[in-house]
């Protein structure tokens, strides 16, 4: 894909998470009907989401995915996206049984919400392959490029050697208790 292309997709992507965030009053509706509300104070930092961490979060309200997703309505801390990162989150997001308790339409102002709270960036140097899976290296990237501080993953394993770029990767009840968040 070439560079222009992908910031034409990515202006528009963004752009319609903006209106639909802005737009839509139902919106904190929807995220408070699915559980989506928690409120607490923790620094901002640079992460980068896997996308398992997302699908846990709309499977189960119980879980530190959940209130790792929760955190942000409030601005907690900023994840780093790119184009084919959030073309995965979709895809994965809104297969058959992953989220059977949601509408099409609230999937989308989830992503949209999720979208709008993330910071874009633009993959100028592949870092492939480095890992085993390449849908983790798409996460590798965008960290990389981000200068992000942790990818958070349930598939610590996975992301083996990241350790040289500086990234730390935690499963998200082991962020949460680093921030104080959980015990």
């Amino acid at each position: 894909m070439s560079r222009s292309l992908e910031h034409q997709m990515m202006s528009a992507i963004f752009a319609s998470a903006f209106f639909a965030t802005r737009c839509n009053e139902d919106l904190k509706t929807l995220l408070l009907r699915v559980g989506i509300a928690y409120n607490t104070i923790m620094n901002s930092l640079n992460v980068v989401l896997d996308t398992n961490i997302l699908v846990s979060a709309l499977r189960s309200n119980r879980g530190a995915s959940y209130k790792l997703l929760a955190l942000l309505i409030d601005d907690i801390y900023t994840p780093n996206i790119s184009v084919p990162l959030f073309l995965e989150y979709e895809s994965v997001i809104k297969r058959p049984s992953i989220a059977d308790h949601l509408t099409a339409k609230e999937i989308d102002d989830i992503l949209n919400f999720i979208l709008s709270k993330s910071r874009a960036r633009s993959i100028y140097f592949l870092w492939r392959p480095f890992l085993k899976d390449p849908k983790d290296d798409l996460v590798l990237e965008v960290a990389v490029e981000s200068n992000s501080e942790f990818i958070i993953t349930h598939n610590i394993k996975d992301f083996k050697g990241v350790e040289k770029f500086g990234i730390q990767v935690l499963g998200p009840k082991q962020f949460l208790i680093d921030r104080g968040i959980l015990k």
